[in-house]
């Protein structure tokens, strides 16, 4: 058996608009209820994980797992400007002392997409005063629960909004939609919907009260000025926890691709490396660890990215089933960054649970061996504990290790969640 050091961190994790239900205060929910939205439908309650969390916890620890990355909802918090919700914050509170109560290691994402709607009515993810108002969320957080947080996550994939703008330049210069472009991105996303994009937008604007192309949720195409000031929130953040809670370890995470090279691609995996995470490098100097978030891999030619091919292996989502392709990004990050790097996203949509099973196998056998070589890999956590909300995709993918009947919000582990804590547990076989 290759067993994992004592110390090293084996869970799942979700997002609270994926999970939760009825985040009414969200710039999502608004964006999933408008007349002409590109969601395929809206989250409504989810998977009820915000009164079933004792349940899901505990089904993660029995199968043997130890750890549980989690979201506090921002626009829960805090659903009008500068009034925060005390009651939401003992919700979370409750959920921490819970995972604490049974072995488990709360790792908290502060904002893992969604944002309260006034935000977005203010500007969003392109206003300087973004800053301020996400520094005042962390601050109240932290000061009220930071005691029971070892480690914080400030934004995830803070690089989505690059990644987001790439797709939609390289439609532009296409000039067609013969291909979705979905797979080029590791979150569920509507990319191709024509027309229909200018009555959606329309609709934003008046939701939101403000000019449409205003309109700046994180996930959505992001300005070099948006760049840096989510880095800035990043910084800010990070201020504020280590000023009043200094032991709490400070992330940030990263959706980061195993970029391969044809002959003559090599310029163009460069390229892509240093977008997506080398440039960010300079705001993460004073970070304890880095996020670490792949799901599959990009291959380059000498024009840029080329598709699969036939032969191989599709997930639900579109792009390639390769799992190895976490291994080879920690390899990556390890030339740039010498600190502790935790897998904070990595898994599988299929509706074939042996092939999710394989995929965790292969992928963790990838991190054992680099933790072998003196990679500081410090923990993985599964995307996701539950099937769920995958944003404009609606609920059709199943990431999950557990299954769940929204009709009845039964919970269904699957043989993959045994499989994870098996491996947290007692190794992995051969």
């Amino acid at each position: 058996m290759s067993k994992f050091p004592a110390d090293f961190m084996i869970g799942a994790a979700t997002a609270a608009h994926q999970v939760e239900g009825h985040n009414i205060y969200s710039d999502f929910w608004a964006m999933e209820h408008v007349p002409n939205s590109v969601y395929k439908e809206p989250s409504l309650d989810a998977v009820d994980h915000y009164h079933r969390y004792e349940e899901d916890i505990l089904l993660l620890r029995n199968a043997g797992c130890n750890t549980y990355r989690f979201s506090i909802e921002w626009a829960r918090i805090e659903p009008v400007k500068g009034e925060f919700n005390e009651q939401e914050i003992e919700h979370y509170r409750n959920v921490l002392n819970f995972c604490h109560r049974h072995s488990i290691t709360p790792v908290v994402t502060l904002h893992h997409f969604s944002s309260p709607k006034w935000l977005i009515s203010e500007g969003g993810w392109e206003s300087e005063a973004t800053i301020e108002s996400f520094g005042k969320y962390c601050r109240y957080v932290v000061s009220r629960l930071g005691q029971l947080i070892p480690y914080i996550c400030t934004i995830n994939e803070a690089n989505m909004g690059k990644q987001i703008t790439k797709i939609m330049k390289r439609m532009m210069s296409a000039g067609t939609h013969k291909k979705k472009d979905t797979a080029d991105v590791q979150v569920g996303l509507n990319v191709d919907m024509g027309t229909r994009m200018e009555h959606y937008y329309r609709e934003l604007g008046e939701t939101f009260g403000i000019d449409p192309s205003k309109v700046q949720p994180f996930l959505a195409p992001r300005s070099k000025q948006g760049e840096l000031i989510i880095m800035k929130c990043h910084e800010t953040a990070r201020s504020i926890i280590k000023e009043l809670h200094p032991a709490i370890q400070v992330g940030i995470t990263f959706s980061l691709y195993d970029h391969q090279a044809l002959p003559g691609g090599e310029v163009s995996v460069r390229k892509e490396q240093q977008e997506d995470l080398l440039d960010y490098l300079p705001f993460l100097q004073e970070d304890d660890f880095l996020g670490v978030q792949n799901y599959s891999r990009k291959i380059h030619g000498p024009e840029g990215v080329v598709p699969p091919d036939d032969t191989a292996r599709l997930t639900k989502m579109g792009y390639e089933n390769y799992p190895a392709a976490l291994g080879n990004v920690l390899d990556f990050v390890a030339l740039h960054w010498s600190k502790p790097i935790f897998i904070t996203e990595n898994g599988l949509s299929t509706d074939n649970d042996e092939e999710r099973v394989e995929f965790i196998k292969q992928a963790l056998n990838g991190v054992y061996r680099r933790i072998e070589k003196g990679i500081p890999v410090i923990g993985y956590t599964y995307w996701s504990l539950l099937d769920n909300f995958e944003w404009q995709l609606g609920y059709d993918q199943t990431f999950g290790l557990i299954a769940v009947d929204r009709s009845t919000q039964t919970r269904h582990p699957k043989e993959s969640l045994s499989v994870l804590g098996t491996i947290s547990v007692g190794g992995l076989e051969g």
